[in-house]
């Protein structure tokens, strides 16, 4: 049995060894920083202070963030700011199209920001990325990370008539945590949006954050309704508080633990479970397109 014993306060602040990651540098770095900034696009990378910046944007891959910079939810582990987004940018899906084409991405990331003050949440705009994207960057893939549009069929049906290779929605949690790290989600409401996803012929993915408390047999759980949801792919990863005032890390997740999940996911029936210290939504997005 695998003890991962509750992170003293005082050593919150000292990430384990292998939790450590490069500063971001390089050719390849620099590149997607000028086009980030020429096109004036966001990226997850930088609003979320995601540790595999460096590594991903060295490698001339980013995950890009659409519907601007600011969130209508206040979840308790998200670096992005939350408030009232004072715009909607109709010409930002060309732009996202046309770094996309510039960077030469085979496979493409995206995701929001969650935008409640809209009808559809946001999900035209969605809808008229990807097809930006399908003009402009020929070939390219994508994986679409979802928010779960408050339950709204309507809007999941728009992901769903122009058909990411894979639409992801994470649980972010275990359900007992819901009300504590998502207060403006639910946790039927999610698996739902799953669920209406894989009964549109969608490949499925969704992924959630260890180290916020939560018990093994809870993770486990997860798993479970996961499945009876339809999803494929799965991933797990280390919560990381990015600022003094987001929820506390309550424990550093031993590597041999996230081993232990990702054997157990497999065995239960997902397709590809991707487990680890510093694994992200996004990490590695185009291992998931088979």
């Amino acid at each position: 049995m695998i003890e991962t014993p509750e992170v003293k306060p005082e050593e919150r602040r000292r990430k384990p060894e292998w939790l450590r990651v490069k500063l971001p540098t390089g050719e390849g770095y620099r590149h997607v920083r000028s086009l980030v900034d020429q096109y004036k696009l966001h990226t997850i990378c930088e609003s979320g202070n995601c540790p595999n910046m460096g590594e991903c944007w060295g490698a001339g891959t980013a995950t890009f963030m659409i519907l601007g910079n600011v969130c209508t939810r206040s979840c308790g582990f998200c670096a992005v700011k939350t408030g009232m987004p004072t715009e909607l940018d109709w010409d930002e899906p060309r732009r996202v199209a046309e770094a996309i084409k510039l960077m030469k991405v085979k496979h493409a990331v995206l995701t929001s920001v969650n935008r409640d003050e809209m009808k559809d949440g946001g999900a035209s705009i969605w809808a008229a990325t990807v097809k930006a994207v399908r003009e402009i960057s020929v070939g390219t893939t994508m994986e679409t990370l979802i928010p779960d549009f408050k339950g709204n069929v309507e809007s999941v049906e728009k992901i769903i008539e122009v058909a990411p290779e894979v639409v992801s929605h994470n649980m972010e949690t275990i359900k007992r945590l819901y009300k504590h790290v998502r207060p403006q989600a639910k946790y039927e409401r999610s698996l739902n949006v799953i669920k209406l996803l894989k009964d549109g012929g969608m490949r499925t993915k969704s992924g959630i954050m260890v180290g916020l408390g939560e018990q093994k047999e809870e993770v486990l759980q997860v798993m479970d309704d996961l499945l009876v949801s339809g999803c494929d792919v799965m991933t797990i990863g280390q919560y990381l508080q990015p600022t003094k005032n987001h929820l506390e890390v309550k424990e550093w997740i031993h590597p041999e633990l996230f081993k232990f999940y990702n054997e157990e996911g497999m065995k239960k029936g997902f397709k590809i479970v991707e487990s680890g210290p510093l694994v992200r939504s996004s990490y590695h997005a185009e291992k998931h397109l088979k």
